[in-house]
């Protein structure tokens, strides 16, 4: 006894729209009674913390990322209130500098190849950060003393970034 008929769009370029019974683009797929279930142990499995997290990290231990948190909350707290004119620098830094820790933390939890690109796209991150940061210092937009200490901060990422990126230099 079927109870329900669902469906799939395939598109009209399929080779089974001639086949679907008058409905272009759709195909029959075989359904169960609406009374059936899906096993209890897979969705529990599923929905099973333990399982789904089995590999996951408590917390990021990566120092330079520690670092890169550190320098981009005083970035943004820094440019938080920029002038008009300057605002989108102001808003460049932000996304720069908040890109820092976020691409040093994903990079963190990916291997080969895939780990180095990403870190590699911190440092330039962190670069890109210094010049923004810099520039606002030299227009009198931001106080040039925070300014220093994020200077110095971002400095120390890309130190900690360019031995990651650079391990046997």
């Amino acid at each position: 006894m079927v109870t329900s008929v669902s469906f799939i769009d395939r598109g009209a370029g399929s080779w089974w729209n001639t086949r679907s019974k008058g409905q272009v683009g759709l195909r029959p797929i075989a359904s169960r009674p609406l009374t059936s279930a899906v096993s209890t142990s897979v969705l529990g499995r599923m929905n099973d913390t333990e399982v789904t997290m089995l590999n996951a990290l408590p917390e990021n231990n990566l120092n330079a990322h520690s670092k890169a948190l550190e320098a981009a909350g005083i970035a943004i707290a820094l440019v938080i209130r920029v002038p008009a004119p300057l605002k989108s620098i102001a808003d460049q830094v932000i996304r720069s500098a908040s890109s820092v820790p976020a691409t040093l933390s994903e990079g963190h939890g990916r291997f080969g190849r895939d780990r180095m690109h990403h870190w590699r796209i911190a440092y330039a991150s962190a670069k890109e950060v210094d010049t923004h940061l810099r520039l606002l210092a030299q227009a009198g937009a931001i106080d040039k003393v925070r300014t220093n200490t994020a200077l110095e901060l971002f400095d120390q990422v890309r130190a900690m970034t360019w031995r990651l990126i650079n391990p046997k230099v």
